[in-house]
């Protein structure tokens, strides 16, 4: 019997237990929850960065004339160095210009319309070329992506890249493409720290963005992928870009964006480009910083919000030129012990700056990193016109009275000179830069209220007892800021009325007060401007004298540590400043012997004088006052030396002499000289220094004769006794002297007579030009109709 083999059965399926179910359930549902989790967190962080921000936008500074300035940046901290930038643009869009959006579409997002925010062809097909190729790596981020990574820089990494992706999706998702679109025209990066499309066009092309052309906006499209390599401004870093923009040009042509001729048209531009000019900020630093401080302070504002130009009103020609005077004339004074100088020039009458030089150079060891127009500094006597014109304005002082400058009751104050020039009118008191009568006067109106006028004009902001400067507070003992004495000069120059200075066309400035009577303000301008009543102080014809109408103001500090002049002519006011940034003592360096110098050779700079001319101009008289020719005391029988004086009517009484006065010169023809002339009646105070009057008599006992009514003649140029050289290398039109009446007040026929021969017919208000001939010379003016003449004036011609 066969044995049969017996094939067991399979052992059935032992059925899982509840303790393995449950783990791999768990196995499959951590994975999924750690996912879910994890999405979750991605999309809350993804919505939390989804918000559209940038930095301020900054500022460009243009001057006046449109020429780049500096401009104003916003520091920075990179998170992948840690180390602090500054960056610069970041200017808003008002609408999405066109051109520079496509040529950016077409290099940046082709697909930018057709995805979510991530382009997943783009990633897939970036991945595979990554994969399969070697050499520089394909990326795949958009637009989208991109704007989230400029808002929320961090360092790179596979989750960043993902945070990237998410948050490109809620940025769009909360947006929309166009405001996804605009916010990386404004963020981009494109070259020289600058961001933003509309910064770039201003800053390259120096025009509004919606003016680029195609080539232009195809250029800018092409940086922000490599704005380092891509440096416009060099030849290299345009080829690259150029090379790049002309890829744009073709994708756009291809899409249909433009057309063959306007292709065509912008490869040829594209290869006719130079690079463009590198925006450098002027020599001087201080200037700059500032219009940083004036811009972060608010009193610098753009044109608009999206226009982020300052316009200032500075001119960087102007100074420039200014910078190379001040270095050369510093170096003269170097081995007197300067180290260091400041100068502003300022437009009279819009109080407009021009020129500011804070120091002679910013990298200068010595001190150079000060501006020193915003350094308090003595002042030395640069303060005391608003002494004397606080005077005037408290009745105190009259023109005609007399200030003593003598040793007795000065208070141990002395001159500069250390010597006393003895009874001087106010004109000659101030124009000589007498301390003792300054500081006399101070008393006489009060501390107390000359601190407080110096206070309100804003040449301090002190709230301690004016005792503690006491009188001499008028010789610079009240510290001062050049920028503060110059808005006060432009004061008096502007009849009393006080503007703060502008540094910009678009500055927010405080309203304009009256500080000064436009008499007190005309009459402290009209002693400023008198060569002649600086005698015997300041000599004729040194620095402080122009060819054209200039008031001028030295000062020189205790041990010479300060040298001082502010000057103002009909357009312009400057101001000089020499001395050192440890406040040492220099080597006689006063006011008139080095800061004067330099503010004079500003100053005919900036009118563009030549040698040998002169200006037929005089400042504007004080309204009803009345011009008077006052005799030296000793100016002997011909009164060679004379002061004219603007005092008012009741001041002064006119008659007519009852005797003509002969001039010792014999007449050369039938026109007689012996003119009745108009003579002064002086108060008592004067009587000594009349015309031709001896000591202790009176200069004219036709005093005591009924006033008349016919206002003296004062010629006003040429001035008595001038000696002029002529040019003979000139044309003969140019060798011409102007002749000119001090204001009158009335349009009378006047008779000019050289010599005694007539000469010309004009008006009383006009200017004429006598053709100079070598040899002395008698200029006489003399009503047509009436038997009034000026006092002769000498010239001697050369």
């Amino acid at each position: 019997m066969a044995n049969k083999v017996v094939t067991p059965h399979p052992a059935a399926p032992q059925p899982p237990s509840p303790k393995g179910r449950g783990c791999a359930r768990l196995a499959i549902a951590l994975p999924v929850i750690w996912l879910i989790l994890c999405a979750a967190w991605l999309s809350h962080a993804a919505l939390s960065r989804a918000e559209l921000i940038s930095p301020r936008a900054s500022a460009i500074v243009y001057d006046r004339n449109g020429a780049f300035l500096t401009q104003i940046g916003e520091k920075i901290r990179d998170p992948a160095t840690n180390a602090t930038r500054v960056d610069y643009g970041y200017w808003p869009l008002a609408s999405i210009p066109q051109r520079v959006a496509r040529a950016t579409l077409a290099l940046e997002d082709r697909r930018f319309d057709d995805h979510p925010g991530v382009d997943l062809r783009a990633l897939l097909r970036a991945a595979w070329r990554n994969l399969t190729t070697r050499g520089r790596r394909e990326g795949a981020s958009t637009i989208a992506m991109q704007v989230a990574r400029m808002q929320t820089e961090r360092p790179r990494s596979l989750a960043e890249k993902l945070m990237q992706a998410a948050t490109a999706l809620a940025i769009v998702a909360r947006h929309g493409r166009d405001a996804t679109l605009a916010h990386y025209l404004r963020l981009a990066p494109y070259g020289l720290n600058g961001h933003g499309v509309a910064h770039a066009a201003r800053f390259y092309f120096d025009r509004p963005v919606e003016d680029l052309s195609w080539a232009q906006a195809a250029l800018l499209a092409a940086i922000p992928q490599s704005p380092g390599r891509m440096n416009i401004t060099r030849e290299a870093g345009l080829r690259l870009a150029a090379a790049r923009a002309r890829h744009a040009l073709a994708r756009l042509e291809e899409e249909g964006a433009l057309d063959a001729a306007q292709a065509s048209l912008a490869r040829a531009e594209l290869d006719h480009m130079r690079p463009l000019d590198a925006k450098r900020r002027p020599e001087t630093l201080h200037l700059a910083l500032r219009y940083e401080t004036l811009a972060r302070e608010g009193m610098a504002r753009p044109v608009a919000d999206g226009d982020r130009r300052i316009n200032a009103t500075i001119d960087l020609a102007i100074e420039q030129d200014v910078l190379h005077l001040a270095r050369r004339y510093l170096s003269n004074f170097r081995r007197r012990g300067a180290r260091q100088v400041a100068v502003m020039v300022v437009e009279r009458g819009t109080n407009a700056v021009i020129a500011d030089v804070g120091s002679s150079d910013y990298n200068d060891p010595q001190a150079g990193a000060f501006d020193f127009t915003r350094v308090r500094r003595s002042p030395g006597s640069t303060l005391k016109p608003f002494i004397f014109a606080l005077a005037f304005e408290r009745g105190v002082l009259k023109t005609t009275d007399l200030l003593n400058d003598i040793p007795e009751g000065a208070s141990g104050v002395s001159n500069a000179d250390g010597l006393y020039l003895g009874p001087l009118t106010p004109r000659q008191a101030l124009a000589n830069s007498r301390n003792v009568p300054a500081t006399n006067l101070l008393r006489r109106v009060g501390l107390e209220a000359n601190f407080n006028f110096l206070r309100d004009l804003g040449l301090h902001d002190l709230e301690t007892p004016a005792e503690s400067f006491g009188i001499s507070m008028a010789i610079g003992a009240l510290p001062a800021r050049l920028e503060d004495v110059m808005r006060a000069y432009a004061a008096l120059a502007d009849d009393g009325i006080m503007h703060d200075l502008a540094f910009t066309r678009d500055e927010s400035r405080r309203p304009a007060r009256r500080v000064l009577s436009v008499d007190s303000a005309r009459l402290i301008a009209s002693m400023l401007a008198d060569p002649q009543a600086r005698l015997p102080s300041f000599p004729r014809y040194g620095p402080l004298e122009y060819p054209f109408a200039v008031a001028v103001k030295t000062g020189t500090s205790q041990a010479y540590r300060d040298a001082w002049t502010i000057a103002f002519s009909h357009k312009f006011i400057v101001g000089v400043w020499l001395g050192r940034g440890d406040a040492g003592a220099m080597r006689a360096m006063t006011g008139v012997s080095s800061a004067a110098r330099l503010a004079h050779a500003v100053l005919v700079k900036l009118h563009g004088a030549k040698p040998g001319d002169i200006a037929p101009e005089i400042f504007a008289p004080p309204p009803g006052r009345i011009a008077i020719d006052l005799c030296r005391a000793d100016g002997g029988a011909d009164c060679a030396q004379t002061l004219r004086e603007w005092v008012k009517p009741e001041d002064a009484r006119w008659s007519r002499t009852q005797h003509p006065r002969p001039h010792p010169e014999a007449p050369r023809s039938g026109v007689s000289k012996d003119v009745p002339e108009t003579a002064l009646c002086a108060p008592p105070a004067f009587e000594a220094r009349l015309s031709g009057a001896p000591q202790g008599e009176k200069a004219d006992r036709a005093c005591d004769s009924p006033a008349m009514s016919v206002a003296p003649l004062v010629i006003a140029t040429p001035e008595h006794n001038t000696h002029i050289w002529r040019n003979p290398e000139q044309p003969e039109r140019f060798n011409r002297l102007a002749l000119k009446l001090a204001p009158t007040g009335a349009d009378s026929q006047i008779v000019w007579t050289i010599d005694g021969e007539p000469f010309a017919t004009a008006q009383a208000g006009e200017t004429v030009f006598w053709p100079m001939t070598p040899g002395r010379h008698r200029i006489q003016a003399r009503l047509a109709l009436a038997p009034v003449a000026s006092r002769a004036v000498r010239v001697v011609i050369e």
